[in-house]
């Protein structure tokens, strides 16, 4: 440097040379200055710099002018700041040697410099965000910190020549070496530097921005705010949802708004502009996103209580042709509601309705597909009511051994008639799944049919069985009703009768849709209990429980306790039936003299008739 030509930078970029007095093999990188005019407020390249000696080198002579020591923004406080905390994420430890040479010291004592040197280089290190691997790293685990003073060269020129002759010495004798620990051998040396390199460049912390920069900042920042609390307290907002017109209307609205951020902010930095009318875009975006939602949410409900409408309108009852109708339906519809998105749309935004329109057509084929069961499920259930009722309830009055067998004969036809039939009763395609799910639904209504018919004559037994006993003991096999003589046996008739009622308990005791039972032991429980002059002690046990052996609760209609109490009022009720037959016999019974008597009733006419002959 040519003190007579000015000042000017002496080092531009990053210089390497080879030490050629000093062995083992040494290379030396000369930086360019951190204090130099020519960049200007860009201080990205001497962060990135300071960092690439600090990463690389053993030792990092740092020159700080002796004014400067104990001030906040002077001695490259703020760069080291920014540099060990970027170091501390980048770059495991690895111990380097930093000499602070103090440039033309005074006066002042060397120890007294240093000691407050190095507590501004704690307090630095200390004040440094660190990742949570380093949080409580102590500086010495990075850096061995040394001092050295140099006198003022133009001042003292043997003493400043002196001072650098000795540190040479120590270069010369390897005694500044950091711990070496991070060694790599030559061959890869140029490339481990050109990593190191670009390590350092993609990282963003150390681009500080100018002055220029953060004051475009701060007032893009303001502007920005200003006009989206001005659009956020606009009154239209408070009703535009409900009105024809919404995504126009909101688009000229946000259109309005950004253009009058861009007028303000024409003269600040284009960079930071051009970010902060994005994040302003964004966030107006952001604040009317859910109004849009809303609306969105309003039209699909509105779409479907409509769908609904117009759909059970058009079927009307009918179940032919519902396939059609379902799908004519449902493409109308889901159009309206696809004009109805057009018109909320807004141009700034690019907003999937996606998810809306599938959630309607997924609400519209739920809508269809529960019409559709509901019609097939009332269609079939008529149909099997007036199938089944009518002959369950026949069947059940008539009781005999053969009843439940019937029953199941008749229940295993409608099953079979109906299976597999709905699609083609609709009209409608469904898929397998939804077949069986509705043959399985009508099966089981089947046998709900046949349990609630047997339920409710189960609770007219006692009708029936006096029904059966008025009939099998007052008419002959042929219907033909019985003249009480002496030829008529009443206690086999009435013993008959007594038998043929107590099957109608036995028959209705028990629900027997399975096939598993039918019934042949509490018909022989019941005979044995009620008919049999000789009724063991283990029989009439059995009739006072309250389930009957092997038979499930969910199938027992009449519990055999409740049968005892049935019989017997059973018998109540029909004993005077037997009583008016014995005394009907017996007035219809001849005359019946002794012999004696007749023999003296013939000579009493005899003479009788004499006396009128004479």
């Amino acid at each position: 440097m040519d003190a007579f030509r000015g000042r000017s930078q002496t080092t531009k970029g990053i210089w390497v040379a080879k030490c050629p007095t000093i062995h083992p093999f040494t290379l030396v990188m000369d930086m360019e200055g951190t204090d130099g005019k020519e960049r200007g407020e860009d201080t990205a390249f001497e962060k990135q710099t300071t960092l690439f000696a600090l990463a690389v080198a053993d030792v990092v002579l740092i020159n700080i002018w002796c004014h400067d020591i104990g001030r906040e923004h002077a001695s490259n406080k703020p760069l080291l700041n920014t540099v060990f905390q970027v170091m501390m994420r980048l770059f495991g430890p690895r111990k380097t040697t930093l000499i602070f040479v103090i440039r033309d010291k005074t006066k002042t004592p060397l120890e007294n410099l240093e000691s407050e040197l190095r507590n501004d280089i704690q307090k630095i290190w200390a004040s440094a965000p660190k990742p949570e691997a380093h949080k409580e790293t102590p500086l010495s685990e990075f850096f061995n910190v040394e001092v050295v003073a140099l006198s003022n060269y133009e001042e003292k020129e043997d003493a400043f020549k002196a001072e650098v002759a000795g540190m040479r010495q120590k270069f010369i004798h390897n005694e500044l070496a950091g711990d070496r620990q991070a060694v790599v051998p030559a061959s890869g040396f140029s490339l481990s530097l050109q990593e190191i390199w670009e390590k350092i460049k993609k990282n963003r912390d150390l681009d500080i921005p100018s002055i220029k920069v953060l004051v475009a900042t701060v007032r893009c920042e303001e502007i920005a705010n200003e006009k989206y609390s001005a659009f956020a307290a606009n009154e239209e907002l408070k009703v535009i949802s409900v009105h024809p017109g919404f995504g126009k209307k909101l688009s000229s609205m946000i259109y309005t708004c950004i253009s009058g951020y861009d007028e303000e902010a024409t003269y600040y930095d284009e960079g930071v502009k051009s970010v902060k009318r994005k994040q302003l875009e964004e966030k107006l975006l952001q604040f009317v996103q859910p109004k849009f939602q809303d609306l969105l949410e309003l039209k699909r409900s509105f779409t479907l209580d409509k769908f609904k409408e117009a759909f059970d309108k058009d079927l009307d009852g009918v179940i032919k042709g519902f396939s059609v109708t379902a799908r004519n339906s449902t493409e109308s519809f889901m159009a309206q509601f696809d004009e109805g998105c057009a018109d909320a749309v807004i141009k700034q935004a690019n907003w999937d309705t996606s998810k809306v329109r599938d959630k309607l057509r997924r609400d519209i084929e739920a809508h269809v597909a529960s019409v559709h069961a509901d019609k097939i499920k009332n269609h079939c259930e008529a149909k099997l009511r007036e199938l089944l009722s009518g002959p369950v309830e026949a069947l059940l009055k008539q009781a005999n051994n053969m009843t439940w067998p019937t029953i199941r004969r008749r229940l295993r036809e409608a099953e079979s008639a109906f299976s597999g039939s709905a699609a083609a009763i609709s009209g409608f395609e469904m898929d397998e799944q939804t077949k069986a799910k509705i043959d399985a639904n009508l099966e089981k209504y089947v046998r709900r049919i046949v349990e609630d018919k047997a339920k409710e004559e189960a609770r007219r037994v006692l009708k029936h069985m006096e029904e059966r006993f008025k009939t099998k003991f007052s008419y002959d096999s042929n219907s033909i009703p019985r003249v009480w003589n002496r030829r008529e046996n009443i206690g086999a008739i009435a013993r008959t009768a007594h038998s043929s009622s107590l099957e109608v308990l036995s028959v209705m005791a028990v629900i027997r849709l399975d096939g598993d039972d039918d019934g042949h032991k509490i018909q022989a429980t019941l005979n044995s209990a009620l008919l049999d002059k000789d009724m063991s002690t283990t029989t009439n046990d059995l009739l006072a429980s309250n389930t009957w052996e092997e038979v499930p609760s969910s199938k027992t209609l009449i519990i055999p306790l409740k049968c005892k109490e049935l019989w017997e009022e059973f018998k109540e009720n029909t004993k005077d039936i037997v009583s008016k037959a014995i005394a009907e016999q017996k007035a219809n019974a001849p005359l019946q003299l002794p012999p004696w008597v007749i023999g003296c009733l013939i000579f009493v006419g005899y003479n009788a008739i004499t006396r009128l002959i004479r």
